[in-house]
């Protein structure tokens, strides 16, 4: 009896704090719509919270195809558009965009119609390469690849040429002030720590974390704007690598709204922005900033990979944002990139 007094005092908690928020949700209990905070549960009744969806902020359209073929799909992912459904980000996504251009593909043949899915991590905040499987077969071949590049990785790893691995990441990143060193080998590892607002931990520089392994050069020192442009190889494929491991070595990313030197968050103290649901449908928004926010200067440049049935190496390339360019670059004009051509996926609305 206890037990079930707890329940409904719990259940009651619920329906109480939600119909407060009426104008979006709506309260069933046993199928029939309730607006009585103070209505008595029943043993066995069952309650049913239906939130409305919330607005969820504007995103970037526009994916660029680089690259595709009966197995693969490489897409050119925007600044500010997250790759899975997470957050406040449900329908605005990469994923959903993916399976929008497949229904529109498929015509009669929906049943033997591909369904492309990402094959790797690329945070909201990174553009540029997004590598895609659009069958079974692909998405095993290049989710070992990337297994195998990862376990490889110990105190003595060096990066290992192309010829030894199958698939290569390259990145661009500005960071500020200027790195001394031409060229830098980071073997920090990398952990997760209890963090506000990151329901599976926040992964940081940390001594007894997995082992990571980045390769960085620079590019350009630009004393007059105190900030280095550097090009980035990754051995591993740590959650955030590039931004921890740059930040490790004394220089986050530029605009790097959660990480510092060190590796480390600026912040651990537990707040948010409302003690109450939010308007928009019941996210609570931290204060402190989390894994998801944008504002710093990274992109996925290019791609080397064996290719999962022809063992033909391709190279993908992603036009470079022009603060990404060096001097010489940012001079040269209709230079060709990416495959043979690059198609847009423009998708007039979103949810």
């Amino acid at each position: 009896m206890a037990a079930t007094q707890r329940r409904i005092d719990t259940d009651r908690i619920l329906l109480y704090q939600a119909q407060k928020f009426s104008s979006f949700a709506r309260i069933t209990v046993d199928g029939r719509v309730v607006n009585d905070p103070n209505i008595i549960l029943s043993a066995g009744s069952e309650l049913v919270y239906h939130r409305l969806p919330w607005k969820e902020p504007d995103v970037p359209y526009l994916l660029e195809v680089l690259y595709e073929d009966d197995d693969l799909i490489a897409l050119n992912k925007p600044s500010g558009l997250q790759v899975l459904p997470g957050g406040l980000f449900q329908q605005r996504t990469v994923l959903n965009q993916l399976q929008w251009r497949a229904s529109k593909q498929s015509s009669s043949l929906s049943s033997q119609a591909s369904h492309p899915v990402p094959v790797h991590r690329l945070g909201r905040g990174t553009s540029g390469i997004l590598l895609c499987a659009k069958t079974k077969l692909a998405k095993t071949c290049i989710a070992g690849y990337f297994a195998d590049k990862t376990s490889v990785i110990d105190a003595d790893s060096t990066v290992m040429e192309l010829s030894q691995r199958k698939i290569l990441k390259i990145y661009r990143a500005l960071v500020p002030g200027i790195v001394d060193e031409d060229k830098v080998i980071i073997k920090q590892p990398i952990g997760i720590v209890r963090y506000p607002g990151v329901a599976k931990g926040l992964y940081v520089a940390s001594p007894s974390g997995k082992p990571a392994l980045s390769k960085v050069d620079v590019l350009e020192r630009d004393v007059q704007r105190n900030c280095t442009l550097v090009q980035v190889e990754i051995q591993s494929g740590r959650p955030h690598q590039i931004r921890i491991h740059l930040a490790f070595l004394g220089h986050p990313l530029l605009g790097d709204p959660l990480y510092v030197a060190g590796g480390q968050p600026k912040s651990f103290d537990f707040e948010f922005a409302d003690g109450t649901f939010a308007q928009d449908g019941g996210y609570e928004r931290p204060v402190n900033p989390v894994p998801g926010d944008c504002g710093y200067y990274l992109h996925a440049y290019q791609l080397f990979l064996s290719h999962p049935t022809t063992n033909e190496v391709i190279k993908i390339t992603a036009p470079l944002p022009s603060v990404l360019k060096t001097r010489e670059e940012g001079r040269e004009v209709d230079k060709s990139v990416g495959s043979e051509r690059i198609r847009g996926i423009q998708i007039d609305s979103l949810p």
